[in-house]
């Protein structure tokens, strides 16, 4: 019987064998990813019950990291109901999948830094859906948990340690966004 342990060495393992190029294939790591989510949908749910219930708002859970190419592997919790400010990933690539419950993407991006933000759309994720964002766009998002009863967990893989990043807010403009930066924290290690 597979273990969440298991599943999230299985997740872990994934994504640090299919990220060894600077830009590793995202649709091909996603879809191998949510297979293991949806293959492991219970066990995981199971074992992370704890996250789910520790009522201590957003957190972030480092699974996995590798130093060259940069990689880091993270588990997110989301409280009911959480919402990220809009925010971007300084600059790397990512994939976020869910794990258990539900979010919502907004997405923008613009063609230079000198151009507006223009939204590119929302997603709507259940456990093992995906969506991804490449490094060589200037690209910002907005998460948001649909349910306003339970945390929903989500695994982020990023091209590279996502330290200091920028949040925006905007403006009475819709074109023009205050941009402020951002510091992440971890709250810990996930142990496999």
């Amino acid at each position: 019987m597979r273990t969440y342990r298991h599943s999230l060495k299985a997740l872990r393992d994934a994504a640090l064998a299919h990220t060894l190029e600077k830009n590793p294939d995202l649709a091909s790591l996603s879809r191998e990813l949510g297979g293991i989510i949806h293959r492991d949908a219970q066990a995981l749910a199971d074992g992370l019950a704890g996250l789910r219930k520790r009522s201590r708002g957003f957190e972030r859970w480092l699974l996995g990291r590798r130093g060259r190419p940069g990689v880091s592997v993270l588990v997110m919790a989301w409280p009911p109901g959480y919402s990220t400010p809009s925010h971007d990933h300084a600059g790397l690539w990512g994939i976020e999948l869910s794990l258990y419950g539900a979010l919502e993407v907004e997405s923008w991006s613009r063609a230079t830094t000198a151009e507006p933000w223009q939204l590119r759309g929302r997603n709507w994720l259940g456990p093992g859906d995906a969506t991804w964002f490449d490094a060589d766009i200037p690209y910002m998002h907005r998460c948001r948990n649909l349910s306003r009863q339970e945390t929903a967990l989500t695994l982020h893989v990023y091209g590279g340690d996502l330290e200091d990043y920028a949040s925006y807010e905007q403006a009475e403009s819709v074109a023009l966004w205050h941009k402020q930066r951002q510091r992440a924290r971890i709250a810990g290690p996930l142990r496999v």
